[in-house]
């Protein structure tokens, strides 16, 4: 079956991201591919949607974050977008306040996480309010360094603004921060996109694409598996696995749980129904076929009375 993409595009309000996400559809439009649009917007009232063409599908979030307040409804959104319409790919422009973390911990389902190929997070950047970012309080300090830390492209706008040593300033603090990351110097979030294009998240042996920062992995469990000799598994991960979130079937138990793991914090919640098992993973410089290996294992184990 072949996977949809998925695109985020992340960064600060004003940063260039609609615009970004403008010259994506121009894009797809001499492509021929079925597109889909989810802009999520902090207040009631949808500011951006003009940008995107009526015989786009577009799905609007409103009144809060999908990476906190409205997990549920982007859930939903999603699964619809997928049963019923079945898009090539997908663009998902965040809000000026979303984590990077969250927004890919809040797309990936796991009920539809093994349809998804993600294909990376596009991080905009205001380069004037890059250098005065000092000015700014302490929380949205740290919110526009994530965006930039987690970030796989970092498209660095307003460059007509800053002299040629502010620009190289700015590069070098930004990749400083995140070296794997692409760092492009644009006005108005003009980029080659066939540099978007080879963004990847797929393990490519091939040298022309690009390794991404975060990193996802989604498991399919056929059988129950051993509590004990999961909370071991549980003990021993990297400490670079953020989040784990699925379901997961135990010996002892007739249903299965829904399963979170965030910040080393295991949750288990009893489900009353059967549910796929599937268990999707976020991390960064994760060997994920070490994860597998031991996964499969779990699997392989004889129940003990």
């Amino acid at each position: 079956m072949k996977k949809t993409e998925v695109y985020i595009l992340s960064g600060f309000l004003g940063s260039g991201k609609t615009t970004l996400l403008k010259r994506f559809l121009a894009d797809e439009r001499s492509r021929g591919r079925k597109v889909a649009v989810l802009m999520n917007e902090l207040g009631q009232v949808s500011i951006d949607s003009d940008a995107v063409e009526e015989d786009i599908l577009l799905k609007e979030l409103l009144g809060g974050c999908i990476c906190c307040s409205i997990q549920d409804k982007l859930e939903a959104q999603l699964q619809g977008l997928l049963m019923e319409e079945q898009p090539e790919v997908i663009y998902i422009e965040t809000t000026g306040a979303a984590h990077p973390v969250e927004v890919l911990d809040s797309i990936l389902s796991p009920l539809f996480a093994d349809q998804l190929l993600i294909k990376g997070i596009i991080t905009t950047v205001d380069g004037t309010r890059w250098k005065n970012r000092k000015a700014l309080s302490p929380q949205l300090q740290q919110l526009i360094l994530e965006q930039v830390r987690n970030a796989d492209f970092i498209l660095i706008n307003k460059i007509d603004e800053l002299k040629e040593n502010e620009q190289a300033q700015l590069i070098f603090e930004m990749q400083g921060l995140n070296p794997k990351a692409q760092c492009l110097l644009t006005s108005y979030s003009k980029v080659p996109m066939d540099r978007l294009r080879n963004l990847s998240v797929n393990v490519e042996k091939e040298s022309s694409h690009i390794h991404l920062n975060l990193s996802t992995y989604v498991y399919q469990f056929h059988k129950p598996i051993s509590d004990t000799s999961f909370e071991e598994f549980l003990k021993n991960l990297p400490d670079t696995i953020f989040r784990i979130k699925g379901y997961i079937k135990f010996h002892y138990s007739e249903q299965p749980f829904l399963f979170q793991y965030a910040y080393g914090m295991p949750l288990y919640m009893k489900e009353y129904m059967d549910m796929r098992l599937n268990l999707v993973f976020i991390g960064e410089n994760v060997d994920w076929a070490i994860i597998e290996q031991q996964l499969v294992s779990l699997e392989s184990e004889t129940e003990t009375v």
